[in-house]
């Protein structure tokens, strides 16, 4: 069992920076890929970003990449999303989950075991 706390959500302008953190307290040795998710109103939830168990793969989504950066530090048993550039489209609430897997990293919510209960971001023009 999982359990993920995110922080570090907020508002923000058009053209700022926040990093979001991921706090998972495990009670298993279980290797877990990492994602993060957003979901806006009247939305559905999207993929944001995801890391692979060793911090070696990660994926983006095509409307974040290159301003955003997913990272994780598996001693402090955290995963961080550096957001740069914002813009009022990202605002939503951002979820990170956990998906129990060595190797790879998914892009699909479906595969995600364990859910944080999210943070909001707010970007004002």
């Amino acid at each position: 069992q999982v359990q993920l706390v995110e922080s570090g959500g907020g508002l923000v302008q058009t053209g700022g920076s926040l990093r979001l953190s991921c706090a998972a307290s495990q009670r298993t040795r279980s290797a877990y890929a990492m994602g993060w998710f957003r979901q806006a109103p009247g939305k559905e939830r999207e993929f944001v970003a995801a890391i692979n168990w060793r911090g070696t793969t990660n994926y983006y989504a095509d409307s974040v990449k290159g301003r955003f950066t997913i990272s994780r530090d598996n001693v402090r048993n955290t995963a961080y999303l550096q957001m740069n550039s914002l813009k009022v489209e990202d605002t939503a609430v951002y979820y990170c989950a956990a998906d129990e897997q060595v190797i790879g990293a998914s892009r699909s919510a479906s595969e995600y075991d364990y859910w944080g209960q999210g943070t909001q971001v707010t970007v004002s023009s």
